[in-house]
């Protein structure tokens, strides 16, 4: 299947199509802009309440005259080109598929090395997220503004968070799992050579993940990580960006003073961080984007969240500060795991956590409600810093494909470390009020992730989708998942060039992705529930129809309480959602009739915690059979704080092949 690498089939219509939306353009910013001056966000209002009111009120006298003049005299030029675009549609392709051919601007995908399908298996590790990039007006109705600044922020935080280097550490002794401050402090400046990697014998595993930035100096971790690799047997193929890092348990995890001296040199946890290295940083005037002390969403801030850091006592030693690399910025967020043993769910057999940043060596990450087409290529231009491929502005617009007119595209983008092979895009055809207007369907991709020393490729399927957000239009649903269902198979069979007898290629992992607009404890929402594509598919988070595992939380946001103080930096919003309390406040919980919608101060006993409404889904069934998928870790992540009104949550699979180390 040939990939679209540009929204036409030729340059005469591209240009065409280019002039026709110079023309509708100025109509459509004037009109956004009109609108999103008489609807505030709550920290517009906060803002403005220590102004005279007079003041606002006089800005909206001066530009609504102005805004409106310009309108309509820009309607005429709109009309003509609206009747040049809307015919030009139907031979849009459906998405557009673009690779970043300078690999040395992509930090993340350098690292990358091809599986062989050789060793114990290999993880790979699945992201999706709401952004709510809808033009600046209609955000407002989401409490959330600014758009453009919005997207390359949003951008900016994913890659950054995803190309910290992975900390994997072995504890020998299964009943301590303490760390002593002394071994953190080894891992707070990991040097390069023989120092940024070591390796343990088998154990129990713990996982930290890291902030990082720097210029590709994670290629050399990369080939350090697969020097040290040969001496551990209990270490994956393929795991790029880790360093791995042995605590005796003979002395209950804690370092000998002589060894604890010996790393005295190397951490220094405490001092202000390097100022960035980027040189297109920029300072955004809304509040989305403004780095407190603390905030430690975007890896560009000069201080370092007390939370996330590991804290390092060296005694009274001094720190030599010529052995930290400058270009170096690593921030160790100790994340909440322990043998299965230790678990606080014992049942579980994966960990979980809420997270303040995206999980290192991310390799797929989908994304909903990228609306604007301005917004999609800031965020585009961003995410290649780390992805390599990435399709994005899929869908359909005018009447061409679906049954209403179409204004928007589907909002869906996917990016991935590894090559697309095929794709393809399905728009719902029965989407009703609203959402109509939106060619909303499901963005289907076959990825390669490696191959065999036999020449077989090694592939995998993901799928990625936003299904109808009005409440109660269950039925809606439900019919776009029996597509979504069909669609998939359809997808499988038409792009799979294997048979039973003669396979040349061996599925590892079929993964959907993507805001359902359901949650799983709402009665309201019993059909979407109980839908067949659970029987195929499992859920993580998930216990059975209508019951949620205690650990899952949900991932919408009170819209209300996304500026609040509280909340409005990662660091805070993954502190307040650890407790009861905290989600109750700030969390918008499954519908009922029993209680008012306010969510802001109820203290009442809720059903769950909270609506989860984005999902992450896998199968066992279709893949080879040789081959055992297993989640290994899941997460709620809180890095995109005042940038949206969603959780984003990722997933790690483990492939397991069961073959031993050559």
């Amino acid at each position: 299947m040939v990939l679209y690498t540009s929204p036409f089939p030729n340059s005469f219509l591209s240009v065409l199509h280019s002039f026709s939306w110079g023309l509708i353009f100025p109509c459509y910013w004037l009109a956004d802009r009109l609108v999103a001056s008489f609807v505030p966000t709550t920290y517009e209002k906060r803002q403005r309440a220590d102004d005279p009111c007079y003041f606002h009120a006089l800005c909206i006298i001066i530009t609504t005259p102005i805004y409106l003049a310009l309108l309509v005299a820009s309607l005429p030029f709109a009309l003509i080109g609206f009747l040049l675009w809307s015919p030009l549609q139907s031979a849009r392709r459906p998405y557009i598929y673009s690779r970043l051919e300078d690999k040395n601007h992509a930090n993340g995908a350098t690292l990358l090395t091809e599986w062989k399908a050789a060793g114990n298996g290999k993880s790979f590790c699945f992201g999706s997220a709401n952004v709510c990039l809808l033009p600046d007006s209609l955000a407002r109705f989401n409490n959330v503004f600014n758009t453009q600044a919005r997207a390359k922020e949003i951008g900016r935080r994913i890659r950054n968070g995803a190309s910290r280097p992975q900390i994997k550490i072995y504890i020998d002794s299964p009943t301590n799992t303490s760390i002593s401050a002394a071994s953190f402090s080894s891992l707070v400046s990991p040097q390069g050579g023989d120092n940024s990697n070591r390796t343990v014998n088998a154990g129990i595993k713990r996982t930290t993940s890291m902030e990082y930035k720097g210029d590709n100096s994670g290629s050399n971790n990369s080939e350090d990580s697969r020097e040290d690799k040969g001496g551990a047997g209990e270490t994956n193929e393929g795991e790029e960006n880790t360093c791995i890092v042995r605590i005796n348990g003979e002395d209950n995890g804690h370092m000998s003073e002589t060894e604890a001296d010996t790393v005295n040199g190397q951490a220094h946890a405490s001092g202000p961080a390097e100022p960035s290295l980027e040189g297109d940083a920029e300072i955004s005037k809304t509040p989305n984007h403004k780095q407190k002390e603390g905030d430690s969403g975007s890896l560009d801030s000069y201080s370092a969240s007390r939370e996330s850091l590991v804290k390092v006592r060296v005694g009274d030693g001094t720190v030599d500060q010529s052995t930290v690399n400058n270009k170096l910025l690593y921030k160790a967020s100790i994340m909440k795991k322990t043998s299965v043993r230790k678990k606080k769910h014992t049942d579980e057999t994966f960990d979980h956590e809420i997270s303040a940043f995206f999980p290192a060596n991310l390799d797929f990450l989908c994304l909903q409600e990228v609306f604007d087409k301005r917004a999609a290529e800031k965020l585009k231009e961003q995410l290649h810093h780390y992805f390599e491929y990435i399709v994005y502005d899929v869908g359909v617009y005018s009447c061409h494909g679906c049954c209403s007119f179409k204004f928007v595209n589907s909002g869906l983008l996917f990016a991935s470390r590894y090559p697309v092979m095929d794709a393809a895009y399905h728009c719902y055809p029965n989407g009703r009020g609203t959402d109509s207007l939106a060619s909303k369907g499901a963005l289907f991709l076959k990825v390669q992730v490696g191959s065999t020393p036999q020449d077989q490729r090694i592939v995998g399927y993901i799928s990625c989708t936003h299904l109808q957000a009005i409440a109660g239009d269950t039925t809606v649903r439900c019919e776009q998942l029996d597509m979504l269902q069909d669609w998939l198979s359809e997808f499988r069979k038409s792009t799979s060039s294997s048979s039973t007898a003669n396979p040349e290629e061996l599925v590892a992992f079929d993964v959907i992705c993507g805001d359902l607009n359901f949650d799983n404890c709402s009665s309201e929402d019993k059909l979407e529930q109980q839908h067949s594509l659970f029987t195929h598919y499992k859920d993580p988070c998930r216990i059975g129809p209508g019951e949620d595992k205690p650990w899952a939380i949900g991932t919408l946001l009170d819209p209300e309480g996304l500026y609040d103080e509280e909340v409005c930096t990662p660091d805070n919003l993954q502190k307040v959602l650890e407790s009861e309390e905290g989600r109750k406040g700030y969390l918008v919980y499954p519908t009922s009739k029993n209680h008012s919608s306010s969510q802001k101060g109820r203290k009442a006993s809720l059903k769950g915690n909270g609506r989860r409404i984005d999902y992450m889904l896998y199968t066992e069934e279709g893949l080879y059979l040789e081959w055992k998928v297993e989640v290994e870790e899941f997460s709620f992540i809180t890095q995109l704080a005042g940038l949206t009104d969603h959780l984003p949550v990722a997933m790690r699979l483990m492939v397991s092949t069961g073959e031993d180390d050559p």
